[in-house]
């Protein structure tokens, strides 16, 4: 069902039309190549070389390829190179979606995932750790390098020059280049608080010309545009953060998605670096209007996603909101318990609306909304840690994920 909702309904020009070459071996046919990726996606195989030995074992990969046998490095290339038109697919499985009936936009609920990166947490250090081992290391370097040409210019004198004797130790370049890979992270760190300073002035400077007078209170560190030193980068990825996840804190990103609650369709869906989920609320019921050409009716959303500006944004959009203003407590009748998030006029709206709803409130099929799919992903088909490093690239690899699962939803309800 998937390769011929592949071959037959999705537009594949943007892939098709990159081959126009027509010397040396004819390529795999394209869109045999994006039905084995998405059907691999729908099974739980995501690596290139599994999927290489699943075209040579498993009858029903066979069947998708017609018994092609492309390798590891085929299909790598093939992802790495269409990587935004496969992303564009998303889009297609979508409106197909639609168009079944599985999709109805009347209640959507959002929530985000933290998804592990492919680099470890232990290689990671922070600005203040950096900033010493940067001394530490630099010190111990030119030690060994002044070290080195006492060595050499006594073992030019005892082998003559040219010898084997005038070659720089192994240890002395493996510091040297640790030393280079600690200050490329913290000319990373510096380069992103300085961002961070630019655009907290100009939020700073907006808000005051909307008020007409300076704002009170201590200025925010970030002005300084000095890096914390608890700042962290990571040297096998540097796109990915430390987050703090439900087993601690690890090396991450953090996924979205807007689920239609008709039969748990992505309906929107991103990719970002930040712990915080609260900016990531209206570009998703944007995203939906993008690609559906028409807004939910209802949005639910747990207190990440909870601002003075997102329940504007909503009113603004003629979306009816249900988001929580703090945690729901075991046994309490609405998501307003435990911190609240601001005091806003439309934060104190969004409480008296979940408190006069009680049990009965449509923020209750939030849960069983958009938390199963994360289940079904993570879980049932094992994308529990990412394959690629880089923003780009998970993005894609998150895209592709979006897109395999509607697929599943979209075959099922033909079937």
């Amino acid at each position: 069902m998937v390769r011929d909702i592949v071959r037959d309904e999705l537009d594949l020009s943007a892939i098709l039309g990159s081959y126009t070459e027509r010397r040396g071996q004819p390529p795999y046919h394209p869109t045999m190549m994006t039905a084995l990726l998405l059907y691999c996606c729908c099974r739980g195989i995501y690596s290139s070389r599994k999927i290489e030995r699943a075209c040579r074992e498993r009858v029903d990969v066979m069947a998708v390829t017609a018994m092609a046998t492309p390798d590891h490095d085929t299909i790598a290339t093939f992802r790495r190179r269409h990587r935004e038109a496969l992303g564009g697919l998303f889009a297609q499985v979508l409106v197909l979606c639609r168009e079944a009936g599985l999709v109805k936009l009347g209640h959507v609920a959002l929530d985000g995932t933290k998804v592990r990166a492919n680099a470890s947490k232990h290689k990671a250090m922070s600005y203040a750790r950096m900033s010493k081992a940067e001394r530490e290391i630099e010190e111990e370097v030119r030690r060994w390098f002044d070290e080195a040409e006492r060595i050499d210019a006594d073992e030019d004198a005892l082998y003559g020059k040219g010898r084997r004797g005038d070659e720089m130790p192994a240890w002395a370049r493996t510091k040297a280049g640790r030393l280079k890979r600690i200050r490329e992270a913290k000319a990373r760190l510096e380069t992103r608080a300085k961002e961070e300073a630019e655009r907290v002035k100009a939020e700073r400077e907006a808000k005051e010309a909307e008020r007409g007078r300076p704002l009170t209170g201590p200025k925010p560190k970030a002005l300084d545009g000095v890096p914390d030193d608890k700042a962290q980068s990571n040297f096998t990825d540097p796109d990915s953060r430390i987050m703090r996840t439900g087993g601690g804190y690890e090396q991450c990103y953090n996924a979205q998605a807007a689920v239609d609650t008709e039969r748990q369709v992505i309906v929107a869906q991103s990719l970002g670096n930040q712990q915080n989920d609260v900016g990531e609320l209206l570009p998703l019921v944007d995203q939906i209007k993008d690609h559906l050409g028409a807004k939910p009716q209802e949005v639910s959303a747990d207190s990440n996603y909870c601002s003075e500006d997102n329940l504007e944004g909503l009113v603004e959009r003629g979306v009816r909101g249900y988001v929580a203003t703090g945690r729901q407590k075991h046994g309490t009748k609405a998501a307003t318990s435990g911190d609240t998030r601001g005091t806003g006029a439309r934060v104190r709206q969004m409480r008296t609306r979940l408190r006069r709803g009680g049990w009965r409130s449509r923020y209750r099929l939030r849960k069983h909304t958009v938390e199963p799919v994360f289940g079904q992903i993570k879980a049932c088909r094992g994308w529990r840690q990412v394959l690629h490093r880089g923003l780009d690239a998970v993005r894609a690899e998150w895209t592709l994920m979006c897109t395999a699962h509607n697929l599943l939803k979209l075959a099922a309800a033909r079937a």
